[in-house]
């Protein structure tokens, strides 16, 4: 392990006993990990976000030998050493790639993360309380990576997104696997609200606007819950954080995770 992973370790373990999640706020996923701090969809990543108590989204991909692993793009070119197109590779290959040093030199030697890797870190962390957000690229990778989820017996603090908020077969998919596993319906504005609180199969709504509080309301007298990402919350916006925690949104996706929970603690000290 590196130095500079030594260290961020020892920085966020100092951080997270100074800090302990309360229930009255939502919860805060990190989008891809701490985006500011070490490089996307890494185990060393991943694993600062949990001791600090944050929640991370992480994206499922497939490789051409039928691995699910964590990367985002359709390629590696991006963020690693390698180049071509993820579902193209073995899982050999993609494992020989350097997926740290694109960010820093310091996290050279990082790898492309399979799932189930993923899974083993979140399950070593059981008495925290985290949300951790599946973003399945690969329709056909669902009921696999829900099938993981419960052999690892963290079915219950994990939100499937990606495909699952607009394909309810994908929802009756990983439903049928694992009937704990919670699966959400997106709205994209107030129009679609109505259709994505009644979706089948689905337990969240997914927001991608700042809803109304009679919404949320709505929302929480059905028995869901509700999550919002996108523009909206992604950047660093104090004032649509503090909107979505007021009315009372159970989890916000952002790139600006300890900002975020600075917010909050600031808007419920007063």
């Amino acid at each position: 392990m590196s130095v500079r992973i030594v260290c961020l370790m020892t920085v966020v373990g100092f951080l997270a006993f100074l800090t302990p999640v309360k229930a009255d706020e939502p919860l805060i996923v990190a989008h891809r990990g701490l985006l500011e701090h070490a490089p996307e969809n890494t185990l060393s990543n991943f694993r600062a976000c949990l001791e600090l108590r944050l929640g991370f989204e992480f994206d499922v991909a497939v490789t051409e030998d039928g691995h699910l692993v964590c990367i985002h793009d359709d390629t590696v070119d991006r963020t690693t050493n390698g180049t071509g197109a993820v579902a193209e590779m073995a899982l050999e290959e993609i494992r020989n790639l350097d997926a740290g040093s694109w960010y820093d030199a310091g996290f050279a030697g990082e790898k492309v993360p399979t799932i189930d890797e993923v899974f083993s870190l979140v399950a070593e962390y059981r008495r925290h309380s985290v949300l951790i957000a599946a973003d399945i690229k690969v329709a056909d990778a669902a009921d696999d990576v829900a099938r993981l989820a419960e052999r690892h017996g963290i079915q219950h603090r994990i939100l499937y997104i990606g495909r699952t908020i607009s394909d309810p077969q994908v929802r009756d998919m990983i439903k049928r696997v694992s009937p704990q596993a919670h699966t959400a319906a997106v709205a994209n504005n107030a129009d679609e609200f109505s259709g994505a609180l009644t979706a089948s199969a689905a337990d969240w709504v997914y927001f991608r606007y700042l809803p109304a509080q009679h919404e949320m309301d709505a929302v929480h007298e059905a028995g869901k819950h509700a999550f919002i990402a996108g523009d909206t919350v992604a950047g660093n916006h104090p004032g649509n954080w503090q909107r979505a925690a007021e009315v009372e949104m159970d989890g916000i996706l952002t790139n600006y995770p300890m900002e975020l929970r600075r917010t909050v603690r600031r808007m419920r000290s007063r």
